[in-house]
């Protein structure tokens, strides 16, 4: 699909980056696991700041990279979605539901909201902060970390979530995950616990930084390229309409399609 919001040259050369970023591609093929990231975005001043975590050296995955929350989908992602309707929140734009929905097995909304549930499920477990609104009757939520949240009244609100991007892990490598990108304000932090973050963490450090400065930490390409969506996005006022890029690899090159 084409992409009329951004130059083609430009397009090609975030893909062609990525390319350049490729590693060792002789493991065992593996199916990606579905995975959600949120970038929080912290506009009080003329420049938007975002919020990386500086992952522990120990870590097989990413070792003392910096990289926005996120981890894998969890079944109790979809369970929390019912808590979500019950309690009237508004539910992800719909344009994009669509464009999550694109390319996935067996699409439909509540998976949709399961993606950006997970997003906010992993910022709270690695960082503390915990994003939604008060509610002032009882949440009901699944077992396990979803639980904090019921304790706090806090409902998570899907309507302050927008889908920045997806991307695909190349063929071969030892962990492969299918990784939409989110974004949400910092406004949307309900409560902020502390004990999260720290040298027997998986964060060992959160840093603010504006997104251009973050692009030069020592960051995963694909973070990088992610930052640039970004700030297309927000130059076009977060708008829902604007393009979703979906990065894959396709004939052992990157390429970015549009949802």
């Amino acid at each position: 699909m084409a992409d009329s919001m951004i130059e083609p040259g430009v397009a090609a050369d975030r893909a062609e980056r990525l390319t350049r970023t490729i590693r060792n591609q002789s493991f065992p093929n593996l199916k990606p696991r579905d995975s959600a990231t949120l970038i929080l975005i912290d506009r009080a001043e003329a420049v938007p700041k975002v919020l990386l975590g500086r992952r522990h050296q120990r870590h097989r995955f990413l070792p003392g990279k910096f990289v926005f929350p996120g981890g894998r989908i969890e079944p109790a992602d979809r369970q929390m979605a019912a808590v979500v309707a019950r309690h009237e929140r508004q539910v992800l734009h719909k344009h994009y539901v669509a464009r999550l929905m694109q390319r996935v097995r067996r699409p439909s909304a509540i998976k949709a909201a399961s993606f950006a549930l997970a997003a906010v499920r992993e910022t709270y477990e690695e960082t503390g902060l915990m994003l939604g609104v008060p509610c002032a009757g009882a949440v009901t939520a699944p077992p396990g970390p979803w639980q904090a949240f019921a304790k706090a009244g806090i409902v998570p609100d899907l309507s302050a979530i927008h889908f920045i991007a997806r991307a695909v892990t190349p063929p071969k490598r030892p962990l492969r995950f299918d990784s939409r990108f989110f974004a949400a304000d910092v406004s949307t932090i309900a409560r902020r616990d502390p004990g999260f973050v720290g040298p027997d963490k998986e964060f060992v450090e959160l840093i603010w930084l504006p997104i251009t400065a973050a692009r030069q930490l020592d960051v995963p390409g694909i973070t990088a390229v992610v930052l640039e969506e970004l700030s297309d996005r927000i130059a076009a006022g977060m708008s829902p309409d604007h393009p979703v890029p979906l990065y894959r690899m396709l004939h052992r090159r990157f390429v970015r399609e549009v949802l």
